[in-house]
């Protein structure tokens, strides 16, 4: 006998008192039943009338937005965006926090996450609890920083340009993304006829006057002719193999950090914020301190940002490896650390790669694995390799906290952690993490 279908809860309204945020862009509310709610658009201390538009009778929890604000918190403002809200553009979590707000918001999530997932306070990891904001970005309420210089646009069934809706396929047609830096909003694509396309990639380049479109077709459409309001390479993704090839122009972007430029091909991994690279560089280099001749580590080195900027630190006699999965990244990194002699870049998984390079024993290692974190298997290796000093650099708050309890068991601690706030609007944000062996005895 099959069971009842359970009945859905979307649209179903509920007035709550809204608790604390929670990891995701949400805060945590209870129906009067009991029943966990993660309610978008509102702030702790709130009062609304939430509308259910994930869930079912009896799940472990119900998705939900806030569609009438009963008594509002002293943090909220009105949101700058227009396409912000309930049911609208997904891309920002945010917009109706004051920006001093946000980065508390933020700075709360990644203490919760510490403590549940690794068992540390604040003080044990090395942080002063604040999450810092890039430079240029500390702006007063109701204004928005200019600071995405990669956006994704999708376009909807008449061909225009939008951004998709909170979790949902749906396309939210916009004339203008606040967040976008000024080099991708000064491209025009949102004035334009896409018909035929499934999304459109902007990239503005930091430190040069690259911008580059990467346009996906629609399965069996013909590429447009692209005339933009500033000079662009066009790039396209084959629908037969998914690989990103060239149409016209530099198939890719000369990025600056650090002093040197760096060449991002296909649509490459690069830091967002047009700060990002250089915040992060400064406080991973701060944190490990980098001795000539020393040994080091790039893990999921990308285009080789971390890894030129600890040869440049290491001098003649010192030696960096550094490790990537994607094929094109590596090139470019080989390209971009080519004046190097003592750089070496692999390619591959680093759990497969690292243990195949026979190596033992370093001094530093540097690792910004993706949003799922390095690992238990991957922790544990690293942590056998002795090195005085670990820099992790990490974008999900969740995956360093467990990756730092893996760490604790391999004899490692935290020394300092810094929190960055280089995803504005957003819940995400970035941390870097200098670990050192706890001392024996200790």
């Amino acid at each position: 006998m099959q069971a009842e279908p359970k009945k859905s809860l979307v649209g179903e309204e509920y007035e709550v008192e809204i608790g604390p945020v929670a990891h995701g862009g949400h805060c945590i509310a209870r129906t009067a039943e009991g029943q966990v709610l993660f309610v978008r658009h509102t702030l702790p201390g709130e009062r609304v009338v939430a509308r259910v538009t994930e869930g079912e009778e009896g799940a472990r929890f119900l998705r939900a937005d806030a569609v009438q604000v009963l008594t509002a918190s002293k943090d909220r403002i009105e949101a700058p965006c227009p396409y912000a809200g309930p049911g609208r553009c997904g891309g920002c979590d945010w917009q109706h926090a004051k920006p001093g707000a946000q980065r508390r918001l933020k700075g709360e999530v990644l203490a919760e996450q510490l403590q549940r997932l690794a068992g540390l306070t604040p003080e044990e990891a090395g942080w002063d609890g604040t999450v810092m904001p890039a430079e240029g970005d500390k702006l007063p309420a109701g204004e928005v920083p200019a600071w995405r210089t990669r956006v994704q646009y999708a376009v909807d069934a008449e061909g225009r340009a939008g951004l998709r809706r909170h979790r949902s396929h749906e396309v939210e047609a916009i004339d203008h993304c606040m967040i976008a830096a000024e080099g991708v909003s000064e491209l025009g694509i949102e004035k334009r006829d896409w018909a035929g396309m499934a999304s459109i990639d902007a990239i503005a380049a930091t430190g040069s006057q690259d911008r580059q479109v990467i346009l996906t077709p629609k399965p069996g459409a013909r590429l447009p002719i692209v005339e933009l309001d500033k000079p662009v390479s066009v790039m396209r993704v084959e629908e037969k193999d998914g690989g990103v090839h060239r149409v016209h122009g530099r198939p890719f972007v000369r990025e600056r950090a650090d002093g040197r430029t760096h060449r991002v091909g296909s649509g490459g991994f690069w830091q967002v914020h047009p700060k990002a690279a250089d915040t992060l560089v400064t406080a991973v280099m701060q944190g490990l301190l980098p001795r000539k001749g020393e040994m080091a580590l790039d893990l999921y080195c990308g285009v080789g940002l971390f890894a030129g900027a600890l040869a440049d630190r290491l001098g003649d006699k010192g030696a960096v490896l550094g490790i990537e999965s994607g094929k094109r990244a590596v090139e470019d990194a080989r390209h971009n650390l080519a004046d190097f002699e003592r750089v070496r870049i692999e390619q591959g998984k680093v759990e497969a790669v690292l243990p195949r390079t026979g190596i033992t024993e370093v001094d530093l290692i540097v690792l910004d694995p993706p949003r799922s974190g390095a690992g238990r298997q991957t922790v544990a290796h690293l942590s056998s390799l002795g090195a005085r000093r670990i820099a992790y650099v990490a974008c999900d708050p969740a995956a360093l906290a467990r990756d730092l309890a893996y760490f604790r068991d391999g004899g490692y601690r935290v020394r300092t952690l810094r929190a960055f706030d280089l995803f504005p609007m957003t819940h995400h944000l970035e941390c870097v993490a200098i670990l050192e062996p706890v001392a024996k005895g200790a």
